[in-house]
Protein backbone atom coordinates (compact mmCIF):
# COMPACT_ATOMS: atom_id res chain seq x y z
CA UNK A 1 0.00 0.00 0.00
CA UNK A 2 1.43 3.15 -1.57
CA UNK A 3 0.75 6.99 0.65
CA UNK A 4 1.37 9.87 -1.51
CA UNK A 5 2.92 12.70 0.00
CA UNK A 6 3.05 15.08 -3.52
CA UNK A 7 0.04 15.25 -5.07
CA UNK A 8 -0.97 17.22 -8.31
CA UNK A 9 -4.94 17.60 -8.92
CA UNK A 10 -6.57 19.01 -11.93
CA UNK A 11 -10.01 20.29 -11.85
CA UNK A 12 -9.58 21.09 -8.10
CA UNK A 13 -11.80 23.96 -7.19
CA UNK A 14 -15.24 21.96 -7.10
CA UNK A 15 -16.77 18.64 -7.01
CA UNK A 16 -14.81 15.36 -6.56
CA UNK A 17 -11.44 17.14 -7.49
CA UNK A 18 -12.05 19.59 -4.01
CA UNK A 19 -13.07 16.40 -2.34
CA UNK A 20 -9.66 14.80 -2.97
CA UNK A 21 -7.58 17.88 -2.13
CA UNK A 22 -9.18 17.90 1.46
CA UNK A 23 -8.66 14.03 1.65
CA UNK A 24 -5.31 14.44 1.10
CA UNK A 25 -4.60 17.92 3.10
CA UNK A 26 -2.66 16.24 5.85
CA UNK A 27 0.82 17.98 7.90
CA UNK A 28 3.39 16.73 5.42
CA UNK A 29 1.88 16.33 1.95
CA UNK A 30 2.34 18.92 -0.29
CA UNK A 31 -0.43 19.84 -2.80
CA UNK A 32 -0.51 21.29 -5.65
CA UNK A 33 -4.16 22.29 -6.86
CA UNK A 34 -5.40 23.30 -10.72
CA UNK A 35 -8.64 24.90 -11.35
CA UNK A 36 -9.67 27.39 -13.82
CA UNK A 37 -11.95 29.05 -11.32
CA UNK A 38 -9.99 31.49 -9.08
CA UNK A 39 -12.19 32.22 -5.98
CA UNK A 40 -13.26 28.72 -5.61
CA UNK A 41 -9.91 27.45 -5.90
CA UNK A 42 -8.73 30.29 -3.32
CA UNK A 43 -10.92 28.93 -1.07
CA UNK A 44 -9.86 25.37 -1.08
CA UNK A 45 -6.68 26.35 -1.33
CA UNK A 46 -7.22 27.54 2.19
CA UNK A 47 -8.86 24.67 3.40
CA UNK A 48 -6.22 22.16 2.93
CA UNK A 49 -3.81 25.30 4.53
CA UNK A 50 -6.12 24.82 7.61
CA UNK A 51 -5.21 20.84 7.99
CA UNK A 52 -1.67 21.85 7.88
CA UNK A 53 -1.08 20.82 4.08
CA UNK A 54 2.03 22.96 2.11
CA UNK A 55 -0.27 23.90 -0.88
CA UNK A 56 0.16 25.73 -4.21
CA UNK A 57 -2.54 26.92 -5.75
CA UNK A 58 -2.48 27.01 -9.85
CA UNK A 59 -4.56 29.19 -11.53
CA UNK A 60 -4.42 26.96 -15.11
CA UNK A 61 -6.66 25.87 -18.35
CA UNK A 62 -6.39 22.31 -18.69
CA UNK A 63 -6.68 22.54 -22.66
CA UNK A 64 -2.89 24.99 -23.15
CA UNK A 65 -1.13 22.27 -23.11
CA UNK A 66 2.09 24.48 -22.31
CA UNK A 67 0.84 25.94 -19.64
CA UNK A 68 -0.10 22.13 -18.31
CA UNK A 69 3.46 21.12 -18.79
CA UNK A 70 5.19 24.02 -17.70
CA UNK A 71 3.62 24.03 -14.30
CA UNK A 72 3.57 19.71 -13.96
CA UNK A 73 7.57 20.44 -14.55
CA UNK A 74 7.53 23.20 -12.02
CA UNK A 75 5.72 21.58 -9.54
CA UNK A 76 7.81 18.46 -9.68
CA UNK A 77 11.06 20.71 -9.26
CA UNK A 78 9.46 21.87 -5.68
CA UNK A 79 8.64 18.35 -4.64
CA UNK A 80 8.81 15.63 -6.74
CA UNK A 81 5.33 14.25 -7.57
CA UNK A 82 3.81 10.45 -5.91
CA UNK A 83 0.34 11.14 -7.94
CA UNK A 84 -1.23 13.39 -10.13
CA UNK A 85 -4.44 13.10 -10.78
CA UNK A 86 -6.02 14.09 -13.84
CA UNK A 87 -9.33 15.04 -12.68
CA UNK A 88 -10.60 17.75 -14.52
CA UNK A 89 -13.99 18.11 -16.64
CA UNK A 90 -17.00 19.16 -17.93
CA UNK A 91 -20.14 17.67 -18.63
CA UNK A 92 -23.27 18.69 -21.19
CA UNK A 93 -26.73 18.28 -21.01
CA UNK A 94 -27.98 18.19 -24.36
CA UNK A 95 -32.25 18.20 -23.88
CA UNK A 96 -34.02 17.37 -26.85
CA UNK A 97 -31.65 19.40 -29.14
CA UNK A 98 -28.58 17.93 -30.59
CA UNK A 99 -25.15 19.05 -28.84
CA UNK A 100 -23.94 22.16 -30.97
CA UNK A 101 -20.05 22.13 -32.66
CA UNK A 102 -19.14 24.37 -29.82
CA UNK A 103 -19.98 22.17 -26.66
CA UNK A 104 -19.00 19.07 -28.45
CA UNK A 105 -15.68 20.42 -28.89
CA UNK A 106 -15.54 21.98 -25.57
CA UNK A 107 -16.19 18.78 -23.94
CA UNK A 108 -13.48 17.24 -25.56
CA UNK A 109 -11.35 19.63 -25.26
CA UNK A 110 -11.14 19.47 -21.69
CA UNK A 111 -12.00 15.79 -20.85
CA UNK A 112 -10.19 13.93 -23.25
CA UNK A 113 -7.08 16.62 -24.47
CA UNK A 114 -6.94 17.89 -21.03
CA UNK A 115 -6.26 15.00 -19.93
CA UNK A 116 -3.69 13.95 -22.51
CA UNK A 117 -1.98 17.60 -21.58
CA UNK A 118 -2.10 16.66 -17.64
CA UNK A 119 -1.12 12.68 -18.06
CA UNK A 120 1.57 13.35 -21.04
CA UNK A 121 3.99 15.61 -19.09
CA UNK A 122 3.66 13.71 -16.13
CA UNK A 123 5.06 10.23 -17.10
CA UNK A 124 8.13 12.25 -18.61
CA UNK A 125 8.68 13.54 -14.99
CA UNK A 126 7.79 10.32 -13.44
CA UNK A 127 9.66 7.85 -15.69
CA UNK A 128 13.03 10.48 -14.57
CA UNK A 129 11.91 10.21 -11.06
CA UNK A 130 11.96 6.40 -11.28
CA UNK A 131 8.33 6.15 -9.99
CA UNK A 132 4.91 7.76 -9.58
CA UNK A 133 0.97 7.06 -9.89
CA UNK A 134 -1.32 8.81 -12.44
CA UNK A 135 -4.94 8.60 -11.95
CA UNK A 136 -8.05 9.36 -14.78
CA UNK A 137 -11.23 10.63 -14.28
CA UNK A 138 -13.62 8.67 -16.40
CA UNK A 139 -17.43 8.14 -15.59
CA UNK A 140 -19.56 4.98 -15.35
CA UNK A 141 -21.02 7.12 -18.55
CA UNK A 142 -17.90 5.92 -20.69
CA UNK A 143 -19.45 2.04 -20.57
CA UNK A 144 -22.24 2.95 -23.34
CA UNK A 145 -23.02 5.66 -25.20
CA UNK A 146 -26.55 7.30 -24.55
CA UNK A 147 -27.98 10.11 -26.84
CA UNK A 148 -28.76 12.40 -24.08
CA UNK A 149 -24.80 12.99 -23.96
CA UNK A 150 -22.59 11.94 -26.72
CA UNK A 151 -19.59 13.98 -26.65
CA UNK A 152 -19.56 13.48 -22.58
CA UNK A 153 -19.68 9.44 -23.03
CA UNK A 154 -16.78 9.70 -25.91
CA UNK A 155 -14.44 11.76 -24.21
CA UNK A 156 -14.81 9.36 -20.48
CA UNK A 157 -14.63 5.80 -23.09
CA UNK A 158 -11.18 7.28 -24.53
CA UNK A 159 -9.72 8.65 -21.54
CA UNK A 160 -10.96 4.96 -19.59
CA UNK A 161 -9.36 2.75 -22.60
CA UNK A 162 -6.21 5.25 -22.50
CA UNK A 163 -6.05 4.48 -18.60
CA UNK A 164 -5.99 1.26 -18.72
CA UNK A 165 -3.94 0.64 -21.89
CA UNK A 166 -1.46 2.78 -19.86
CA UNK A 167 -1.42 0.78 -17.13
CA UNK A 168 0.55 -1.97 -18.93
CA UNK A 169 2.81 -0.15 -20.62
CA UNK A 170 4.01 1.82 -18.03
CA UNK A 171 5.19 -1.30 -15.16
CA UNK A 172 7.86 -1.61 -16.51
CA UNK A 173 8.48 2.51 -15.98
CA UNK A 174 7.59 1.59 -12.19
CA UNK A 175 4.65 3.89 -12.83
CA UNK A 176 0.94 2.99 -11.74
CA UNK A 177 -2.19 3.94 -13.43
CA UNK A 178 -5.67 3.27 -12.51
CA UNK A 179 -8.71 4.72 -14.16
CA UNK A 180 -11.17 6.14 -11.60
CA UNK A 181 -15.51 5.55 -13.09
CA UNK A 182 -17.78 6.84 -10.54
CA UNK A 183 -21.80 7.24 -10.46
CA UNK A 184 -23.23 10.08 -9.81
CA UNK A 185 -21.13 12.25 -7.00
CA UNK A 186 -22.61 15.47 -5.79
CA UNK A 187 -20.90 18.47 -7.81
CA UNK A 188 -21.14 21.05 -10.03
CA UNK A 189 -22.05 18.49 -12.84
CA UNK A 190 -24.82 16.69 -11.24
CA UNK A 191 -25.82 20.09 -9.75
CA UNK A 192 -28.07 21.01 -13.01
CA UNK A 193 -29.56 17.49 -13.46
CA UNK A 194 -33.32 17.82 -13.14
CA UNK A 195 -33.82 13.89 -13.88
CA UNK A 196 -33.61 11.23 -10.40
CA UNK A 197 -29.51 10.21 -10.04
CA UNK A 198 -29.64 6.54 -8.29
CA UNK A 199 -27.10 6.10 -5.23
CA UNK A 200 -26.38 9.76 -5.38
CA UNK A 201 -23.17 9.80 -3.51
CA UNK A 202 -21.85 12.80 -1.41
CA UNK A 203 -17.95 14.13 -2.75
CA UNK A 204 -16.57 13.58 0.80
CA UNK A 205 -17.39 9.92 0.43
CA UNK A 206 -16.26 9.69 -3.55
CA UNK A 207 -12.87 10.93 -2.65
CA UNK A 208 -12.33 8.38 0.26
CA UNK A 209 -13.24 5.86 -2.20
CA UNK A 210 -10.64 7.12 -4.80
CA UNK A 211 -8.25 7.75 -2.41
CA UNK A 212 -8.29 3.77 -0.52
CA UNK A 213 -8.68 2.56 -4.13
CA UNK A 214 -5.53 4.63 -5.17
CA UNK A 215 -3.72 3.45 -2.35
CA UNK A 216 -4.28 -0.23 -3.11
CA UNK A 217 -3.34 0.07 -6.61
CA UNK A 218 -6.61 -0.58 -8.05
CA UNK A 219 -6.47 -1.05 -11.90
CA UNK A 220 -10.21 0.26 -11.81
CA UNK A 221 -11.57 2.47 -9.42
CA UNK A 222 -15.41 1.88 -10.02
CA UNK A 223 -18.39 3.06 -7.69
CA UNK A 224 -21.14 2.99 -6.01
CA UNK A 225 -20.86 -1.18 -6.95
CA UNK A 226 -24.86 -1.41 -7.72
CA UNK A 227 -24.82 1.11 -10.33
CA UNK A 228 -21.39 0.03 -11.67
CA UNK A 229 -22.73 -3.57 -12.08
CA UNK A 230 -26.16 -2.18 -13.96
CA UNK A 231 -23.76 -0.03 -16.34
CA UNK A 232 -22.14 -2.89 -17.53
CA UNK A 233 -25.14 -5.27 -17.49
CA UNK A 234 -26.69 -2.70 -19.69
CA UNK A 235 -23.99 -2.17 -22.09
CA UNK A 236 -23.58 -5.98 -22.49
CA UNK A 237 -27.30 -6.31 -23.97
CA UNK A 238 -27.70 -6.60 -27.68
CA UNK A 239 -27.74 -2.60 -29.60
CA UNK A 240 -31.09 -2.78 -30.42
CA UNK A 241 -32.52 -3.14 -27.16
CA UNK A 242 -30.15 -0.94 -25.38
CA UNK A 243 -31.39 1.54 -27.61
CA UNK A 244 -34.67 0.38 -27.00
CA UNK A 245 -34.32 1.50 -23.23
CA UNK A 246 -31.78 4.49 -23.67
CA UNK A 247 -34.63 5.95 -25.95
CA UNK A 248 -36.92 6.43 -23.37
CA UNK A 249 -34.20 7.60 -20.11
CA UNK A 250 -35.14 10.70 -19.04
CA UNK A 251 -33.19 13.92 -20.99
CA UNK A 252 -30.11 15.91 -19.58
CA UNK A 253 -30.85 19.70 -19.73
CA UNK A 254 -28.95 22.03 -21.49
Amino acid sequence: MTIPKTIFITGASSGIGAALAEYYAKPGNVLFLAGRNSERLQTISNQCLNRGADVHSLQLDVTDQTACSAEIFKANQLSKLDLVIANAGISGGTGQQDESDRQTREILDINLYGVLNTVLPSIEIMKSNGRGQIAIMSSLASFKGLPSAPAYCASKAAVRTWGESLRGTLKKSNIKVSVITPGFVKSGITAVNKFPMPFLMESTKAAAIIGKGLERNKARISFPKPMYLTVLFFAALPLYLSEFISDRLPNKDK
